[in-house]
């Protein structure tokens, strides 16, 4: 009876969440069924049956958090359960379920499976918050044993807190008892206290991951270049472009034609297309453009592929199918990997200018200002023109500031003169 395993979904994932189960014990199993929904690190992706039988048993429950590589259910296949199935991609069948142990369950969103052999909290999770589930675990706390007061009966610090104190015998204001430190060992930092006004809001995985990827981007030695360019001709020559394509249902945006732009300028500077590899640097021959796509609960960044091969109508069409997919947790892997090169535009929020950090590995990221009427010198003459703020946030290991700054002019350049966009 093989396994089905918490596959990796997307080159940064390291544990899926469990977010839906879409077949229950006992249905029949054929290759290529959508077994469940799974929770990664960027979008919520369907995981697809690699062997065929009856879905014999559910492994975890719904909303818990399981590593790569863990066992999630078990698929009777008709074989004896003393024999090892054949590996499969992704999903390879580990030897049978009697001589390997289930997946550790998730603390807080698992519980003892039941006597039909489903998880008890497939059916009935407890809502816990992070901080909750992390006390009651280092005090031995069973949570099913506590009435929760946080919004539709969720369980929350203080909760748990009360529940400590009444098995420590102390009243639920006193200081909990905390384990003496070892000789040697760190002390682990304090995280601040909430009150009663304050909520508690869980990570989501998009929330965790989008943390850990700006914590270590920002390792990296960044300097910043900052250009003005003058957009007048550039946003004339989009008004022009759509009235020409209103007839076709495309709309071309600021995003798309700095996309074009810095695509034409990186076939120009192949230096600044380039990654930072530890131990060497990786110079890009294909140039994929990545658009940073704000969400409710973190940030995503979706990849046009190829870019400088693409017309500006093709790349419209794309981006925006792209940015819809993203808000919507349908990208694929292959949507949000291998950028080379990425564009954070906060215009349309109105912000004048901004710093953006790298989305490692690549070597710079361009931040994008709103388009603003501002005081310039023609002809000996003051007149307003519109300018937008552009901002490359660069890391040192890979350019040097001469490289940068011949790339900023370049594309500088290609935005004054919009039909060089185009060419």
């Amino acid at each position: 009876m093989p396994d089905v395993l918490m596959p990796r979904l997307s080159d940064t994932m390291e544990e899926g969440v469990l977010s839906r189960w879409l077949k229950k014990e006992g249905d029949a199993v054929h290759r290529g069924d959508v077994l469940a929904e799974i929770e990664t690190d960027k979008a919520t992706m369907e995981l697809e049956a690699y062997d065929e039988g009856v879905l014999e048993r559910l492994l975890v429950a719904e909303g818990a958090t399981v590593p790569i590589g863990k066992p999630i259910a078990v698929i009777d296949d008709g074989t004896p359960t003393t024999s090892a199935a054949a590996p499969k991609p992704a999903q390879a069948a580990a030897p049978s379920a009697s001589s390997v142990p289930a997946a550790a369950p998730n603390p807080a969103q698992a519980a003892a499976p039941s006597a039909s052999g489903v998880p008890a909290a497939a059916t009935t999770r407890i809502p816990t918050s992070p901080l909750a589930r992390r006390i009651a675990r280092d005090h031995g706390i069973d949570l099913a044993t506590i009435a929760g007061t946080g919004p539709a009966g969720r369980i929350v610090r203080a909760d748990v807190e009360a529940a400590v104190a009444a098995a420590e015998g102390r009243p639920a204001s006193a200081p909990a008892s905390r384990p003496a430190s070892r000789p040697g060992e760190p002390t682990a930092l304090t995280p601040p206290t909430a009150s009663a006004d304050d909520e508690e809001v869980p990570l989501t995985t998009v929330r965790r991951i989008t943390a850990r990827r700006l914590t270590e981007s920002a390792t990296a030695p960044h300097f910043y270049l900052v250009s003005v360019i003058d957009a007048e001709r550039l946003l004339a020559f989009r008004a022009e472009v759509n009235d020409r394509l209103t007839a076709a249902g495309t709309r071309i945006s600021v995003t798309d034609l700095l996309v074009r732009a810095c695509a034409v300028t990186l076939r120009a500077h192949p230096q600044v297309n380039s990654s930072w590899g530890g131990d060497k640097i990786l110079r890009h021959v294909r140039i994929h453009v990545g658009i940073a796509v704000a969400l409710d609960d973190g940030l995503i960044v979706p990849v046009v592929r190829d870019v400088d091969r693409k017309s500006l109508g093709e790349i419209a069409t794309e981006t925006h199918a792209l940015a819809d997919r993203a808000r919507a947790g349908r990208l694929t892997p292959d949507e949000f990997t291998g950028g080379t090169f990425t564009i954070s535009n906060l215009g349309m929020y109105g912000i004048d200018h901004f710093t953006a950090l790298i989305n490692s590995p690549e070597a710079a990221i361009l931040a994008v200002g709103a388009a603003s009427q501002e005081p310039v010198v023609r002809d000996g003459q003051i007149v307003s023109r519109a300018t937008i703020k552009l901002t490359l946030s660069i890391d040192h290991r890979v350019l040097d500031g001469a490289t940068a700054a011949a790339f900023l002019r370049d594309l500088k350049d290609t935005l004054e003169v919009p039909l060089r966009i185009v060419v």
